[in-house]
């Protein structure tokens, strides 16, 4: 490259760049829309449709909210549980007559009365007694008396209810802790993606991080892009291809330290014919995923994000992590930190074509 095209590459490049910054600063709603936001939620709607008011869709409900949501879920359907059958054993006392003022337990050994559940005063009486069933934790001074079958019955019900009911609680909390992690909160990824050249190639790059003591294993990064059009204000989506990556510098299945993920933009990209122009004019997005298992306790770990126009950096390069050379350590906080470089605006078409050109004019002029 003569230093003509590099001086021409250089001063579009710093216009450009001036240009970009105004830009992504004016609020655009339909500019900002995502498919998945930055912590790796889906931002799509899901109604709630007849096909889906089913026992299947309310299990995985509770599994993918969040912590927080599920224990309060499970809370509320405990209590349930046993607020339903207290108010059964409160009834079955009520009709026998167990709660009448001369048949509390107070008065039953001068009356003879002999009661449903011994010991029972109230709706808090018998509310305690349901928990009692549910938890097994041994009867204290509330026992059912053989006097009343119909209470027999409903403790055998409640028994088998509170077994069925339990054993999917244990189902929902292993499935929730043996999913794979959705969440940016032991991977990190770079805040913005860069595009610049790399080994006379330009070449789309973002960084991944590992927050965590414990080593991930058979890693593996999957890059999505996905390309709208907007008419009124309205997105409507066209078209989803993955982008073929590489990890930089990475070739075994062991992550010790972050990966920087490479997409290199040749005639075989979706980007191919993408310039920086595009980027203040177009909308797409760019799905992020980083999959692997937990060398520690070997369950799966998966962290996804995105990347839209507005966080693409044309001509910047990420900056070295290494903080001492004499020292294997890397810094964490330049996990997104960037510089800016030299870089053509024209699409990787457009600079494959006038490289050619350039070597053409070079093999001339050596010729004369």
């Amino acid at each position: 490259m003569n230093g003509k095209t590099e001086n021409l590459f250089s001063n579009s490049f710093k216009i450009w760049h001036r240009v970009h910054t105004y830009l992504v600063t004016i609020p655009v709603t339909a500019r900002n829309r995502r498919v998945l936001s930055k912590d790796g939620e889906s931002n799509f709607s899901k109604p709630l449709l007849h096909c889906r008011k089913g026992f299947s869709y309310s299990f995985m409900t509770i599994v993918e909210a969040k912590w927080r949501w599920t224990l309060f879920y499970l809370f509320l359907a405990f209590c349930a549980d046993w607020l339903f059958f207290g108010i059964i054993y409160w009834f079955i006392a009520l009709v026998h007559g167990d709660l009448s003022e001369d048949h509390l337990p107070q008065y039953q050994n001068a009356t003879g009365w002999v009661p449903c559940i011994k010991n029972v005063y109230g709706f808090t009486s018998t509310f305690l007694f349901s928990i009692e069933v549910h938890t097994t934790v041994a009867y204290s001074q509330r026992a059912i008396t053989p006097n009343c079958p119909v209470t027999i019955l409903a403790m055998c019900l409640q028994c088998i209810v509170s077994s069925i009911f339990q054993a999917f609680m244990i189902g929902i909390l292993f499935a929730k802790i043996t999913r794979p992690n959705a969440r940016v909160d032991t991977i990190l990824f770079s805040k913005r993606a860069v595009i610049s050249l790399r080994d006379e190639k330009l070449c789309l790059i973002l960084r991944v991080g590992n927050v965590r003591k414990f080593k991930i294993q058979n890693v593996k990064a999957t890059v999505i892009l996905l390309k709208f059009i907007n008419k009124n204000n309205n997105m409507y989506f066209v078209e989803q291809k993955e982008l073929g990556v590489t990890m930089d510098g990475y070739e075994s299945t062991f992550s010790l330290w972050p990966i920087s993920v490479v997409h290199i933009i040749d005639e075989k990209s979706p980007l191919y014919d993408i310039s920086a122009a595009d980027l203040l004019c177009g909308h797409f997005e760019i799905l992020a995923i980083f999959e692997g298992i937990n060398g520690i306790t070997g369950q799966a770990v998966q962290a996804r994000t995105s990347y839209t126009e507005n966080d693409l950096l044309w001509g910047h390069r990420f900056v070295p992590m290494i903080n001492d050379i004499n020292k294997i350590a890397y810094d964490l906080s330049k996990l997104s930190a960037t510089h800016e470089v030299d870089t053509p605006l024209c699409s990787a078409n457009e600079y494959d074509v006038l490289m050619t050109l350039v070597d053409f004019e070079d093999k001339i002029s050596d010729k004369k």
